[in-house]
């Protein structure tokens, strides 16, 4: 069976298969959802209405044997930014979509009606129905659907928040274990709340599967792939061991951790809460909790971890270093118990976690609360945000929009999103990321850590402001490249450091497809990505004076490397000469 594009609209209620268009053939992930977007939504709509659009993409080797291949990738233009967006995520629905010959899903249109509809999606048939599960979490949405369809179902959801249609709204995917995991930045849950609609259910059975140009050629292209993954130290064994949150320590040592909204690069507190922390609770307190944990089929890093309390019950489950950052050192928390019951809020109602965490940061900064003080954000959290109080509302709709209202100058955003968890004062080349990524501040879109911090792809000294430009440019082209095919973003570890790796990449597409691709077209499918995604900004009124990061970066020294943000407009233009 030939790949099929699915095409929703929920004005009129109806659905219907297309075939693939030629410009698309090759395209999948990120870059076909950027295509999609750009092709097809005025830039200069309103996020929320008719003429946007949701696509959902799994990768071009998603539903393959290949390792770490089970992202999706959901694309829109944001509600929170303006921007063109995609988030990508693990979970079950990418590969079903794969295997069912789903390229892409376009949801277009917006009903009238203010109830809430569920979509179920088979191998030939759609169905659009009514719902009653409107204002329920995301885990009682996931229960309802596989106790009515089944386990085996995949299940994309949105929370209360998706339907208040809060700027910092995510989409749930259901995993392996029946949890979620999110589609985080950008507030593409309040688009999908706009078109009404609750959930999506998969049923993969009867999915024709897929075929290989070269089966055997894959087979020994994956190998290599796999050995790679579990070779390297950081995938194979900190990641694995740790967690994401490993990194907690790691930026303290390096003075990179913004602390108190980004007054400091180091957190008295960090111990408290730190990935060594994390691990030793889990192992202590046994029960439900687990060290290793696989966010999508096929992961062999296995980075997420299962968080108890201290009877054995699960607290949060894919609890990861951003989260811990933004809620814990960056509000002064060192309470870990604390940051996992706010995750596993934030995962129910359907809430981004950094743009939560530096919202709180930017209202401890107006006096609304202390720095420290944990009972104050989950009350926050339960009894505003969740119910949707005017409070609940400001800090839905983000840090810029709270720091705004409540007259904050020091607000860290980048095109409206939230800065994540890497001081840009002394992680420079995290900074060059976040101002010229195509989708407000994103540690994901040019993950400069790795040479700046880890050494990975070799060392670029993070204090200093030599080759950061260079760095963020090739690692988002390659990023916008990896986002296409549907790979976990930490096989970038693997593929900067073991040759034989991103060979292997190569060589997996061209025997999945049967194509003769060299390295040089995988980059260059990456910058053609950013450049499409650019174009659609500046289409939608942003331009170079858009790539800034905050001016307070620019006057408030950072300790404990007493550095600062030193580039010009200049240096920071020059991202885009290639």
């Amino acid at each position: 069976m030939s790949d099929r594009v699915l095409r929703i609209n929920m004005t009129t209620g109806t659905s219907v298969f297309e075939p693939v268009p030629d410009a698309w053939a090759g395209l999948g992930g990120r870059g076909l959802t950027s295509t999609i977007i750009a092709g097809e939504v005025p830039p200069t709509c309103h996020a929320l209405g008719s003429n946007n659009k949701l696509v959902l993409a799994p990768g071009l080797l998603s539903g393959t044997r290949a390792a770490n291949s089970g992202r999706l990738s959901a694309g829109a233009k944001s509600p929170l930014t303006g921007t063109i967006k995609e988030s990508n995520a693990g979970g079950t629905a990418a590969r079903m979509l794969a295997l069912m010959g789903i390229k892409a899903i376009i949801i277009e249109g917006r009903p009238e009606e203010k109830k809430m509809f569920g979509i179920h999606i088979a191998r030939d048939k759609v169905r659009i129905v009514e719902t009653d599960l409107g204002g329920s979490g995301n885990f009682a949405v996931v229960e309802k659907i596989v106790a009515e369809e089944g386990g085996k179902s995949g299940v994309l959801s949105i929370g209360p928040a998706g339907e208040m249609l809060m700027p910092s709204a995510n989409i749930s995917v259901k995993d392996p274990q029946g949890r979620v995991r999110s589609l985080g930045r950008g507030g593409l849950g309040a688009v999908m709340g706009s078109k009404k609609i609750k959930y999506i259910a998969i049923d993969p059975a009867d999915a024709p599967g897929l075929t290989y140009a070269d089966e055997a050629s894959f087979k020994e292209a994956a190998r290599v792939f796999a050995k790679a993954l579990t070779d390297h130290p950081v995938s194979g064994e900190g990641l694995p061991t740790y967690g994401t949150n490993v990194l907690l320590n790691v930026l303290h040592e390096a003075g990179g951790l913004p602390t108190r909204n980004f007054r400091t690069g180091s957190f008295d507190g960090h111990e408290g809460i730190s990935g060594e922390t994390m691990h030793a609770r889990i192992e202590e307190r046994g029960g439900e909790g687990r060290v290793r944990h696989a966010c999508h089929p096929g992961c062999l890093i296995q980075c997420s971890q299962v968080y108890p309390d201290k009877d054995g019950k699960v607290m949060a489950s894919g609890f990861e270093y951003e989260s811990v950052w933004s809620m814990g050192a960056n509000c002064g928390i060192d309470d870990l118990d604390a940051l996992a019951e706010a995750d596993h809020i934030l995962d129910d109602i359907g809430v981004d976690t950094v743009e939560f965490g530096v919202s709180i940061g930017v209202a401890m900064e107006a006096g609304i609360l202390a720095f420290g003080d944990a009972a104050g954000m989950l009350r926050i959290l339960k009894e505003d945000l969740s119910r949707g109080t005017p409070l609940g509302r400001l800090v839905g709709a983000g840090a810029e929009c709270l720091g705004k209202v409540y007259g904050v100058r020091r607000v860290p955003t980048v095109k409206g999103q939230a800065i994540p968890a890497y001081d840009p004062r002394s992680v420079k080349g995290m900074g060059i990321t976040y101002a010229t990524s195509t989708m407000g501040a994103d540690h994901t879109a040019g993950y400069t850590v790795t040479s700046n911090i880890l050494n990975v792809g070799g060392t670029v000294d993070p204090l200093k402001k030599e080759g950061q430009v260079e760095l963020s440019r090739n690692l988002q082209i390659a990023t916008a490249a990896i986002d296409s095919t549907g790979l976990c973003l930490f096989v970038a570890f693997p593929v900067l450091d073991i040759p034989e790796a991103f060979n292997a990449v190569v060589d997996m597409l061209n025997a999945r497809f049967g194509l003769s691709l060299t390295g040089d077209d995988v980059s260059s499918l990456g910058a053609s990505i950013l450049k499409t995604e650019r174009e659609f900004n500046r289409k939608a009124g942003f331009n170079e004076a858009a790539d800034r990061l905050p001016e307070f970066f620019s006057e408030e020294i950072l300790p404990p490397h007493n550095t600062i943000w030193d580039f010009t407009d200049a240096e920071m233009d020059a991202f885009w000469d290639f």
